[in-house]
């Protein structure tokens, strides 16, 4: 990595929602940009825990028997294993990161499944 990564400049070169943006690896992880909008699918990941940081606006994510709220500069972590669906009333800037191996909408396949992130 020859310069500092800025997250604001990385978010202004995409428009598209429920498509997360590699920005970085490291240690085997992967650090994700993504701008959400709506209701995503109700899924989990068994191996991996999944962590949501919001940058801008503010996240739902229902889980199987409550709800997490998630404002501007908080993250929350999904363990492995739990049933999650996260909802954005509007449109709602999310910093992810997980391992490498974690797939995108988890045991569930989808429309909006992303096979392979696209490195902004």
């Amino acid at each position: 990595m020859s310069a500092a990564i800025n997250i604001k400049d990385k978010f202004n070169l995409f428009s598209d929602h429920w498509s997360p943006k590699k920005i970085a690896e490291l240690n085997g992880q992967q650090v994700l940009l993504a701008k959400i909008k709506g209701e995503f699918v109700f899924h989990k990941h068994d191996d991996e825990d999944e962590l949501f940081m919001v940058i801008k606006g503010q996240l739902r994510i229902d889980l199987e028997d409550s709800s997490v709220t998630i404002n501007e500069g908080e993250f929350y972590i999904v363990p492995k294993g739990v049933l999650h669906k996260p909802i954005a009333e509007e449109e709602v800037h999310i910093l992810l990161f997980e391992p490498l191996s974690t797939k995108h909408t988890g045991d569930v396949t989808a429309d909006i499944t992303v096979e392979t992130y696209e490195s902004i």
